[in-house]
């Protein structure tokens, strides 16, 4: 008499097993793996919801463009995993044509030797690119500059954390930061070689990655994003997905670089200028949009 409840509950239990794997397979691709650009780069999904964006009025290391804070949503959207290398940048000049990054006022701050590239740099990411050479690697690639906002929550989740990894202060174990003045190979760490400029491998710092596995969020290079710049945005800024100001003449960089303190790595940091700005410690990342369709773009 037992072996047909038990019977029972075995079917009602394959069937739920099979609902489950029907559901899954209605989930949008989008949101079971993330797109491939052209240029190959992985890439991470960062779901959609809010985050407490800035710092509180009075905190410390805030500057006053970082408030008020401010709860706000972002729609799901893909981002690198990694800041852009010389290796994948290579490949967009070769394919476009387009010029080659270099510092326009000091040519010993280029690691480009032409259109070509030593192979101890092609895993370190591209500086000397202004805002415009960073939408055009974005656009070729097929995807496009992260927002602030984007940015942000990418760094530093949804818990109002001061850096990628926690509150813990920033420190050369967890990021490559305040190294202003080096002026020739230095030593980090016993297996860790920088020269100069002292950038390192995207992939270096694995105990330091934001709660999406962003790596370098903090330090190494600034980054480009897509937003014009103006220190009282948050004041008036809409509290879903918000793009920035309209029109400007700044544009934002986020993250800050080797060359910054500690105050200038956090993830509410922000700083602005020219988009024609060609540093040695300024570089990008990109990010893509999630069709309304629940398909990735190609």
């Amino acid at each position: 008499m037992a072996v047909r409840p038990l019977l029972f509950w075995v079917v009602l239990c394959l069937l739920f097993n099979v609902s489950l794997l029907f559901a899954a397979d209605q989930l949008p691709q989008a949101l079971l793996t993330p797109p491939m650009g052209k240029d190959g780069a992985p890439m991470v999904m960062v779901p959609a919801g809010s985050f407490p964006m800035g710092v509180p009025q009075g905190d410390r290391d805030g500057g006053r463009d970082e408030y008020p804070r401010h709860d706000v949503f972002v729609d799901t959207f893909f981002i690198d995993k990694f800041e852009v290398t010389n290796g994948r940048y290579l490949q967009f000049v070769k394919a476009t044509g387009h010029r080659v990054p270099q510092n326009p006022n000091n040519p010993t701050r280029n690691l480009w030797q032409g259109d070509t590239i030593a192979d101890s740099v092609t895993d370190r990411p591209v500086i000397n690119v202004d805002w415009f050479d960073a939408e055009a690697y974005c656009t070729w690639a097929g995807k496009r500059l992260p927002t602030e906002a984007e940015w942000e929550k990418a760094a530093r989740g949804e818990d109002g954390r001061i850096f990628p990894w926690g509150n813990q202060m920033a420190g050369l174990s967890r990021a490559n930061f305040g190294r202003t003045g080096l002026s020739g190979p230095v030593r980090d760490r016993p297996e860790r070689l920088l020269l100069y400029p002292p950038i390192i491998s995207v992939d270096k710092y694995d105990n330091s990655v934001s709660p999406y596995g962003l790596f370098q969020m903090s330090g190494n290079v600034a980054e480009w994003v897509a937003d014009w710049y103006d220190p009282k945005y948050y004041a008036t800024a809409p509290d879903k997905n918000p793009k920035g100001p309209e029109k400007g003449t700044q544009r934002s960089f986020r993250g800050g670089g080797w060359i910054d303190s500690t105050p200038s790595v956090r993830s509410a940091q922000r700083n602005g200028t020219n988009p024609n700005t060609k540093m040695n410690w300024m570089g990008f990342r990109c990010a893509r949009d999630v069709k309304s369709s629940g398909a990735a773009q190609n």
